[in-house]
């Protein structure tokens, strides 16, 4: 069995090997496979988008649905009218597409992919699906770029990044999540879905070109993946929802989960550690859809009219983001030691000992 790394994974190739990898994959997604009937591995098949916006789905030509290579959907399940959105790694657009429906025509929508093949086929469906939703005009545009620079994409201009089992595929991960915290507004969002594993990737999963290019060989050790999120300002990150995808690859007893992770950028820093300032939280059931509870991630459920006490990192993400008119958060009170909080067994340690 290969040897495992011993030093934290994520921050990046060198110049040649990152260009030789973007250029691997671009001729992976855009000439190698031609839909996902063409995949080696099944972690980049989930319907989970599908599933979750059914009725939106419907309406799309089957070439986007074909040629989508997912792991979970990036989409949060709440109010998102009139919010301005990018997609890192669009494809064919397909979350994209979806977004764009959820936000209306007030909202706007920024796809971003490195592979013109699947750019064409997404921009030459905006006029059909334009008119599907009943839209005057389109509100949604794809741009050829990397996911590491976003350089199309002004400082601050986006209320939510999504990404959908891509960020795993960058050969320089850091940069990635520091272009994500660059482009979103105060109090903006960042939600994704992608591959992580149970430990270190070991180089005889990392260096297999297929693993790579089919999600595997890139993924992250999950507190690797945290930590680099952290570094780039996003603090307190937190699972929403995870499932098994792969294990014991390549002979490595190794185990791969697909992630649905959010985190929020706030230029004042939460606090490293959930502290307890007494604050208490509830959810107003003014969410459209959602009128019984609704889910912050895996260990934070709000029920309607029911005050939930929660540490200050919480009262913020509910107060000073786009969720702070759907819930009534109390001023801090004073300081009264750490808030006693922790994740679910199955992913206790999913955020290093953070509130989430």
């Amino acid at each position: 069995m290969g040897g495992v790394e011993v030093t934290r994974q994520g921050n990046g190739l060198g110049a040649e090997d990152r260009a030789e990898r973007h250029e691997r994959l671009r001729d992976y997604y855009g000439s190698v496979l031609g839909s996902r009937k063409d995949l080696q591995h099944s972690v980049c098949c989930s319907d989970e988008t599908g599933e979750r916006n059914a009725g939106v789905v419907a309406l799309l030509p089957q070439e986007v649905l074909d040629r989508h290579y997912g792991c979970g959907c990036p989409l949060p399940d709440d109010d998102l009218r009139g919010l301005a959105i990018l997609d890192l790694g669009c494809g064919t657009g397909l979350d994209c597409f979806v977004a764009a429906h959820k936000v209306g025509a007030k909202g706007r929508v920024y796809g971003l992919d490195m592979t013109p093949e699947l750019l064409d086929v997404a921009r030459r469906n905006i006029a059909p699906v334009t008119d599907a939703f009943g839209f005057e005009r389109p509100n949604v545009e794809f741009h050829e770029g990397f996911i590491e620079t976003a350089d199309t994409i002004p400082d601050g201009a986006v209320d939510l990044v999504i990404s959908d089992c891509v960020i795993n595929l960058s050969p320089a991960k850091h940069e990635v999540f520091r272009s994500a915290f660059r482009v979103l507004k105060d109090g903006g969002e960042l939600h994704f879905a992608d591959v992580v594993a149970d430990r270190r990737v070991p180089e005889s999963i990392a260096s297999d070109p297929v693993l790579v290019a089919e999600c595997l060989g890139g993924a992250l050790y999950e507190h690797d993946l945290f930590d680099i999120m952290r570094d780039a300002g996003f603090g307190d990150p937190r699972v929403l929802r995870r499932s098994v995808t792969a294990s014991d690859v390549a002979g490595e007893p190794i185990t791969f989960f697909s992630v649905v992770v959010r985190a929020f950028k706030f230029v004042d820093p939460l606090d490293r550690r959930c502290e307890d300032y007494g604050q208490v939280a509830t959810y107003k059931a003014t969410i459209p859809g959602l009128p019984a509870r609704y889910q912050l991630d895996d260990h934070h459920v709000f029920e309607a009219g029911r005050p939930a006490p929660v540490c200050r990192n919480t009262a913020r993400m509910l107060g000073e983001t786009r969720f702070a008119p759907h819930f009534d958060v109390t001023a801090p009170v004073h300081h009264f030691g750490l808030f006693a909080c922790g994740a679910p067994a199955a992913t206790a340690t999913a955020t290093d000992g953070c509130c989430c």
